[in-house]
């Protein structure tokens, strides 16, 4: 049996953060029922990437993989029948997940406190930038300004240069993996009480919470950490370095001063230098430092330096494009991305579940819903209406 078989998820979250909650539930057996709108539409749909290239929000790369395992339910919620459908959804479910701007859900008739009285057991996971209360707590945003609010921004690019950023919606990452630990331990309290529980996840909070030295360093010292670029505090060289092939490059990180000794070996010439036998001296002259590596690097291909260098005992790896990525024979072996078949692409990949149970691993039943897919099973199977009214509320344009 899966982990999670028999736990009833009412998945109304959007973009990632949210979603990718529902999806790993759904991986272990939650029957994951994901309501969205076909015209007020996902972002993750409209970002892609799009297989074979051209928009199509019914194509999109992007929501397949946050979305893969869940059934499909869209609603018109701006209707007072589509309200109701979602009102029904909320009170069978264990667990309601959402990521909208605070205040939506009680727009919707989806308030916790209200839903808590005819269903006292539900859990509810609440996903949004700065949280349920606080000042601020309207604000509304996407992960990269959740990267710049909890400080990544401001670590991220090169000394005395604008800050660039860490790529992507960054807070959209760490924080459904906190949601999920919360939502399992409000499980585990459910089964011993009967009683749900509010579970209120700020972005900003679960992302600043992986700069907590930079922070602590801050708070007992008054020092505020720069942009350094690829430099460590405890590593040189650490960088990345072109190699011969176009746009191929490998990171080096040098972790002590035995590893700079086999590694100046490997260099030879001005390497060999005793002011760079040290940490402190390395560092002192950290850019001709760096130069050094990158025209010894330059003349070499990507693949065998990496091989050179690990043989050696240095840690180095040659960066992955995707494909490599696909490629890897590591992660191949572990099964790290799944392809299932797809009505309308023939085949969809998509990443596994980012964890392996040994007695109740994870399973891969069906790709992320097209507009609706699952309306006739969600609104039969499960609410259980009737035919007839299924059709009405087609024919009304409830269910889009």
């Amino acid at each position: 049996m899966s982990a999670l078989a028999g736990l009833k998820v009412a998945d109304f979250a959007w973009a990632v953060a949210g979603p990718q909650v529902g999806r790993m539930l759904a991986d272990f057996g939650a029957t994951v029922v994901r309501v969205e709108s076909s015209f007020r539409l996902d972002s993750t749909r409209q970002q892609g990437p799009f297989h074979g290239g051209s928009y199509d929000p019914q194509r999109s790369a992007g929501f397949d993989n946050c979305n893969a395992n869940k059934l499909g339910l869209t609603l018109d919620m701006t209707m007072p029948e589509g309200r109701d459908i979602a009102r029904q959804l909320a009170l069978w479910a264990d667990v309601l997940v959402e990521s909208f701007r605070p205040g939506q859900m009680a727009k919707f008739g989806l308030d916790y406190a209200e839903l808590a009285i005819e269903n006292p057991g539900l859990i509810m996971v609440s996903s949004s930038l700065l949280g349920q209360s606080g000042p601020h707590s309207s604000f509304g945003g996407f992960g990269n300004i959740g990267a710049a609010l909890s400080g990544f921004q401001h670590l991220t690019g090169l000394p005395a240069a604008l800050p660039v950023g860490p790529y992507g919606a960054y807070t959209d990452l760490p924080a459904p993996r906190f949601a999920l630990i919360a939502l399992l331990a409000a499980l585990d309290a459910r089964r011993r009480t009967g009683l749900g529980a509010h579970i209120d996840i700020a972005q900003v909070e679960a992302a600043a919470a992986l700069l907590a030295p930079e922070i602590a360093d801050a708070a007992a010292t008054g020092r505020i950490k720069p942009a350094q670029g690829n430099r460590d505090v405890a590593m040189a060289p650490n960088g990345v370095f072109k190699t011969s092939g176009e746009d191929e490059w490998v990171a080096i990180s040098v972790r002590s001063d035995a590893e700079w000794v086999l590694l100046a070996e490997l260099i030879g010439g001005a390497a060999l230098s005793p002011s760079y036998l040290t940490l402190a001296g390395r560092q002192a002259q950290e850019s001709a430092l760096e130069m050094l590596v990158a025209g010894w690097a330059a003349g070499q291909a990507a693949q065998q330096l990496e091989d050179r260098l690990q043989a050696a005992g240095i840690a180095a790896h040659k960066v992955a494009a995707p494909a490599d990525v696909m490629a890897d024979p590591h992660l191949a072996a572990r099964g790290a991305f799944i392809r299932l078949p797809h009505p309308e692409l023939g085949e969809t990949i998509f990443e596994a579940a980012r964890c392996d149970l040994s007695e109740t691993p994870a399973e891969y039943i069906r790709p992320a819903p097209s507009f609706g897919r699952d309306a006739a099973a969600v609104l039969g199977g499960i609410l259980g209406l009737d035919a007839a009214r299924i059709a009405a509320l087609e024919a009304k344009g409830v269910l889009q």
